[in-house]
């Protein structure tokens, strides 16, 4: 049996609305490492966007480079792939000295048929590093897209499975598998205003560890993403924060969710704020907290009434009632969205208070795109 614990979306360097997010992400990999230990794995498979952005901060890739060492020390074999924030070339720097402590950076399309095999041979782990497809589609030989690029990599990685004789395969990619639930804070990776594939394309791979959207689901039997470790949005303030722990024998795969170590709870309160001061119990104290007034007049110094009380609220935001049609504040942003999908976004919002969720989102997108089509055909 092959035991693994898969992880993605780490987001190093990341902030929660110009709060930084780097000590408790320490505090995560510290966790991480203990809990791969204690849990005897494999190996740990990290499903891409390791930092926030293609030219980290030095204190993002300092934290990394702890954590990768702690895993090396400890023995516990790790296995990275690049997603859509990451620079490949960077944090696929040093792969090949990295290798010999078992730490295995997969970020290159050169890497995609270099499975770490564990099991005693008979589970082969292969990671498919975000793939551009502008950047590989010629080499591939496949269509302009990312269910093209995806279809001929696991197309590829089925076959040098079958030639070396695996019993089993596991596949780490950063995606946007059709049938997912994304939140606000992933970046767009669409191509020609198409984003998604279908987990068919990975048929016949026995688990496939995901990264990309940051709330933890399955999309398919065996399909799965991890979610990130901590929350960057307050979409995700409904989101169990986890790891996958996930075993591969000859009985199937079965995985259990593993919760992180997250700081804080994570609330938003609307209403008027002598209300909102008022409320008992009310949040925890020390939650992550996101406040819409909604009082006619805007109070006075009201951050710092609500900061004595809950002293990690990080976003206030100030919308007082109005009549149908009068708010210049809600045109505003509408003339500012270039995205129908956001249109229609801002105009539920305007109409029920609430911002719509993702699977919301998906939803109005559908629609958008149909009216789309039905266009294109008239």
């Amino acid at each position: 049996m092959a035991r693994f614990l898969h992880t993605s979306d780490w987001h190093l360097g990341r902030s929660l609305h110009g709060t930084s997010l780097l000590e408790h992400q320490q505090v995560f990999l510290e966790w991480l490492v203990a809990e791969a230990v204690n849990r005897e794995v494999d190996a740990v498979l990290v499903a891409g966007d390791v930092y926030d952005r293609a030219v980290p901060p030095s204190d993002a890739v300092r934290l990394l480079d702890r954590a990768l060492a702690g895993f090396a020390l400890a023995g516990v074999p790790v296995v990275v792939s690049s997603g859509n924030h990451d620079s490949a070339v960077r944090l696929g720097f040093g792969a090949s000295l990295a290798s010999a402590a078992r730490v295995y950076l997969r970020t290159q399309l050169r890497d995609l048929l270099e499975p770490v095999v564990v099991d005693g041979g008979g589970v082969g782990v292969y990671a498919i590093p975000y793939l551009l497809p502008d950047a590989v589609m010629a080499e591939l030989g496949c269509e302009r897209s990312h269910t093209g690029v995806l279809t001929a990599a696991v197309d590829r990685i089925r076959t040098d499975a079958a030639a070396r004789g695996l019993a089993h395969t596991v596949v780490l990619a950063h995606a946007f598998v059709t049938g997912g639930s994304a939140s606000d804070s992933e970046r767009d990776i669409s191509v020609g205003g198409i984003g998604d594939v279908a987990a068919s394309v990975f048929a016949g791979i026995d688990y496939v560890a995901l990264g990309h959207l940051h709330g933890a689901q399955q999309v398919a039997p065996g399909v799965r993403y991890s979610g990130s470790p901590l929350p960057f949005s307050f979409s995700e303030r409904h989101h169990h924060k986890s790891v996958v722990l996930v075993e591969v024998d000859a009985r199937g795969v079965r995985t259990e969710l593993v919760p992180t170590p997250v700081p804080h709870p994570m609330h938003e309160l609307r209403g008027n704020l002598a209300e909102l001061l008022a409320l008992s119990p009310g949040p925890p104290a020390d939650s992550w907290l996101k406040v819409v007034l909604t009082d006619v007049h805007r109070p006075a110094a009201p951050m710092e009434q609500l900061r004595e009380r809950w002293p990690n609220t990080v976003i206030l935001d100030h919308r007082p009632p109005v009549e149908l049609g009068s708010s210049a504040e809600d045109l505003a942003r509408l003339r500012q969205a270039a995205d129908p999908v956001e249109v229609c976004s801002l105009f539920v919002e305007w109409v029920d208070s609430t911002y719509p969720d993702g699977r919301q989102r998906d939803e109005l997108a559908s629609v958008v795109e149909a009216v789309r089509h039905t266009e294109r055909s008239a």
